[in-house]
């Protein structure tokens, strides 16, 4: 028997829901000796249905990740509001009766989230990885005390954050995930091939921070910068708060080795409530997310086409923050 994982990859809480379902199934299911388990990583690259090929395990899971109709498709956890983007996959969702795909927009985190569903509905004893949980929750709900310390990075989790996200090669999660089910996460951090990509990937972040501290502007309570013009991969999506504390919203432009990307996102520490879901405006260009923050992808060759959309998502907030400045 194959079992197969799908997670939303370059994402701390993918990696954690995938590593938390496999200790579920392993435990629950009791997977025999020469069955095997299958990871694939998958980003939102698009919108459209999930193509069928990915569905090639005897048993599939998504984790973290929208909604599939493919009848192959036997679990399925995720917390996004923008799980359902195509016709008929909400009503597919409702519809199915077999107790095993769930869904809560909620939920901070798609690791709590499934680590309370599986203990609630299947008994799964989830005590000992309260430590992956706990920071999933915090990571993926940004629920860092000051953005001072989501831009430094001191506690084991955030350094696994960081070289997660930057997504060094396809065997690397994979292996990571079986570690995260098993150790502390101090002790993940030292392992030979966590260490030998973090100090570098940690030396790129500080370079970043100050790339993004010179192109960074704020103009009424919207921060944008545009570093498409390097190949960076992921960016600490908290540096911008860190610069301008009064910031409300941030709009970015950037550029990875397979894709182009618009992040938006909104400040946490900010003091007074969000008036948008980020999620329903990245959806209008072909992505999604959260209310909090949601993120837009492209082909790496239309990098115009996301600048022309971010400044189309900066104009919008800023005029609304202009309208609510004069409402008060």
């Amino acid at each position: 028997m194959r079992l197969k994982i799908l997670y939303h990859d370059g994402c701390f809480d993918g990696a954690a829901s995938a590593a938390v379902f496999t200790r579920f199934y392993r435990e629950k299911r009791a997977l025999a000796a020469q069955d095997t388990i299958a990871y694939q990583g998958l980003s939102h690259a698009g919108s459209g249905p999930l193509p069928g090929e990915l569905f090639d395990g005897d048993i599939n899971a998504i984790v973290d990740f929208r909604y599939a109709t493919d009848a192959r498709l036997n679990w399925w956890f995720d917390h996004h509001v923008s799980s359902f983007p195509n016709p008929g996959e909400e009503a597919h969702f409702r519809a199915d009766k077999s107790g095993q795909k769930f869904h809560d927009p909620t939920a901070k985190s798609c690791t709590r989230f499934i680590a309370r569903t599986l203990e609630e509905r299947f008994g799964f004893d989830t005590a000992p990885l309260a430590e992956l949980i706990h920071w999933a929750e915090i990571i993926d709900g940004a629920l860092f005390p000051d953005p001072t310390t989501a831009v430094q990075l001191e506690q084991p989790a955030l350094k696994l954050m960081l070289v997660i996200e930057a997504s060094p090669g396809p065997d690397f999660i994979p292996r990571l995930i079986g570690d995260l089910m098993e150790r502390p996460l101090a002790d993940i951090v030292s392992l030979p091939y966590v260490a030998a990509r973090l100090g570098p990937i940690y030396e790129r972040h500080l370079q970043i921070v100050e790339l993004v501290r010179s192109r960074a502007r704020i103009d009424r309570g919207v921060v944008f910068y545009d570093v498409a013009d390097q190949t960076l991969g992921s960016i600490n999506k908290f540096i911008p708060y860190e610069l301008f504390p009064e910031a409300r919203y941030t709009v970015a432009v950037s550029r990875g080795p397979s894709r182009a990307k618009i992040s938006v996102g909104s400040n946490p520490w900010f003091p007074t409530r969000r008036t948008h879901d980020l999620a329903r405006i990245c959806e209008r260009f072909g992505g999604g997310g959260h209310p909090v923050v949601g993120a837009v992808s492209y082909p790496v060759g239309e990098v115009e086409r996301a600048r022309a959309d971010a400044e189309t998502i900066v104009r919008q907030l800023q005029d609304d923050w202009e309208r609510a400045r004069l409402a008060t």
